[in-house]
């Protein structure tokens, strides 16, 4: 087993092991496994990074066996620029999760870790698959671990939420997968990725495919208009279903643009941009507002992340190497963020049993440290320069206004409605006089949930002040992809 096999499978067969414990009573065992499947998982990939070469963008730490021999299929993985830090991410943030649950899961914990750790080394597959097959195979498995987190362990009307969030995102992946065949018939029998970034297609074949794409990926994003499902999952979802689902599930989405619409389509990705640049602006401006009037603060972060992740595809589709760039920077740092933000609010859920802003008020008072993290990330969510929250969208606006002034114009709007709806929350939660005897009685973090938030403090302020470990890996691989859509232009 390569790195990459590792980081998938370390995870799964703790997670699996975790099942077949199976016993509350075993419970505290249950954790420590679980912590040690996530550490165990998240320290195989820091070679990744450590022995990455960013001078190419080429696939690294490839691994290719025999899958299925009668198609073709091929058990084939690597990483490049655009993916190399989201198998990192997902590792870590899997950690933070399985910290998160750490005292308040009392009930089928071993379910409840062992889904995670399952759903972690799925997520590390996607990010890593060059087989189509094979990457359809991680894209979909993903959905069976988080429709039962929701589920199972989500509020009220959970059943509700994970049915939606399954069949939207199944019926978007169907088409994806008649894309795949046509493409495994075209390049004579075929499943390699790479293989079908080579193949010329017609326009009107290009025009059918990137649609395939587009209904499987704006999905998983959110794009508007297929987006109402997003709130839903992240209200019923429990603290740690939020923050995976925020944190790495919507960034799957994202990259299947720059591994299968982008190259792929290249030509028909440039001729639909404008209606993805129009979308990707509804999300940033429309649904900007909608958050503004959120009472629910969980409610209030999902819309948020539509408008951020509204960021990501207008930096892919403006054909720049600032804007795509930005892109997949904005993924990273939302992903810290948005962990951060679904994470204090699970805090308070916790304590009060309540997400709706009116039930708070001068949380400062009685929870000091906690609020001091609260309002950092609140300011990281606004984009505040030294924040990782500011790099991503820095650099789309760059980016877009580079392509055309006036977009560029309207996607800076999103930073005054991310301070308007953020800082409107901020204040009703977290500052004024104690509201009432629930908040007078809070107490502060304990040493759990400090750690867990110090960590990705350091996380956010980090990638905020030196970002360009960052930029540096990705770079080559951006150049060479933006290479690729200009010569299939002139050709």
């Amino acid at each position: 087993m390569g790195l990459l096999s590792l980081a998938i499978w370390v995870p799964v067969c703790f997670g699996i092991l975790l099942l077949a414990i199976g016993r509350d009573e075993h419970a505290q065992v249950v954790r420590w496994v679980a912590l040690i499947g996530a550490v165990l998982g998240f320290i195989v990939t820091l070679p990744l990074i450590a022995g990455f070469d960013a001078s190419t963008a080429a696939m690294q730490f490839t691994e290719s066996m025999a899958w299925i021999d009668r198609f073709n299929v091929r058990y084939h993985l690597g990483v490049d620029g655009l993916s190399v830090w989201f198998v990192l991410l997902t590792a870590f943030i899997t950690i933070i999760v399985v910290i998160a649950g750490w005292e308040v899961i009392t009930e089928r914990v071993h379910q409840y870790m062992g889904a995670f750790l399952i759903l972690s080394g799925l997520m590390v597959g996607v990010f890593s698959a060059l087989d189509g097959l094979l990457f359809y195979v991680f894209f979909e498995a993903t959905l069976i671990p988080m429709y039962i987190i929701i589920g199972v362990w989500g509020g009220h009307n959970r059943v509700y939420a994970a049915f939606k969030f399954f069949l939207y995102t199944l019926l978007g992946s169907l088409l994806m997968l008649i894309a795949l065949i046509y493409l495994y018939y075209k390049s004579g029998g075929s499943f390699e990725i790479l293989d079908w970034h080579k193949l010329p297609l017609p326009m009107s074949a290009q025009t059918l495919l990137f649609f395939a794409f587009f209904a499987a990926f704006a999905v998983k994003v959110p794009m508007w208009p297929v987006h109402t499902w997003l709130p839903d999952a992240h209200v019923e979802a429990p603290t740690g279903g939020s923050v995976v689902l925020a944190a790495i599930m919507l960034k799957l989405g994202a990259y299947g643009f720059l591994r299968f619409s982008l190259p792929i389509v290249p030509d028909a990705s440039q001729h639909w941009a404008g209606l993805v640049i129009a979308l990707s602006l509804v999300a940033v401006l429309y649904i900007g507002l909608v958050a503004l009037v959120q009472n629910d603060m969980k409610k209030l972060v999902a819309y948020s992340s539509i408008a951020h992740m509204g960021f990501v595809t207008l930096g892919f589709f403006i054909f720049n190497d600032l804007g795509m760039a930005g892109g997949i920077v904005q993924m990273i740092s939302h992903g810290f963020v948005s962990g951060a933000m679904f994470l204090c609010i699970g805090v308070l859920y916790d304590r009060v049993h309540s997400r709706e802003i009116s039930a708070y008020g001068g949380v400062a008072n009685t929870m000091p440290r906690f609020a001091a993290f609260a309002v950092f990330f609140a300011m990281a969510n606004c984009g505040l320069p030294g924040t990782a929250g500011f790099v991503g969208e820095w650099m789309v606006i760059l980016g877009a206004v580079r392509f055309d002034f006036w977009i560029g114009l309207l996607a800076a709007t999103t930073l005054i409605f991310g301070a308007a709806y953020t800082l409107w929350m901020v204040k009703r939660v977290y500052f004024g006089e104690i509201a009432n005897d629930a908040v007078r009685q809070l107490t502060d973090l304990n040493r759990r949930e400090f750690f867990m938030l110090s960590v990705l403090a350091v996380a956010v302020l980090g990638m905020g002040l030196y970002p360009k470990p960052f930029t540096d890996v990705m770079q080559v691989s951006v150049t060479e992809l933006l290479r690729h859509v200009a010569i299939s232009k002139l050709n």
